[in-house]
């Protein structure tokens, strides 16, 4: 299946309870609309290549911003939002 960026981009939206979530996934005290202008940035800052469908989800993941957001694909609704830790070299 084909991802259409410009779908997700137009269409993603928020719950109400999706930015505590954030907030608390992420560490940070942000308000809804610096969560929204942090998302909508990444969304559009993300190549396609990130951006993969499995099941009934997308996940969009942001190496440069250390963070994976997850939004479901009928909905596009936006389910969470992780952050991706580095592993580190066995010594």
């Amino acid at each position: 299946m084909k991802i259409i960026k410009e779908n997700i981009l137009n269409n993603h939206c928020y719950t109400v309870l999706v930015y505590q979530r954030i907030n608390k996934k992420l560490g940070i005290d942000y308000s809804k609309e610096e969560i929204e202008i942090l998302l909508e940035k990444i969304l559009k800052e993300t190549n396609l290549e990130h951006y993969e469908k499995k099941g009934k989800n997308y996940y969009i993941t942001n190496k440069e911003h250390n963070i994976k957001i997850t939004i479901n694909s009928n909905t596009y609704r936006i389910i969470t939002v992780d952050l991706i830790y580095k592993k580190q070299a066995l010594k």
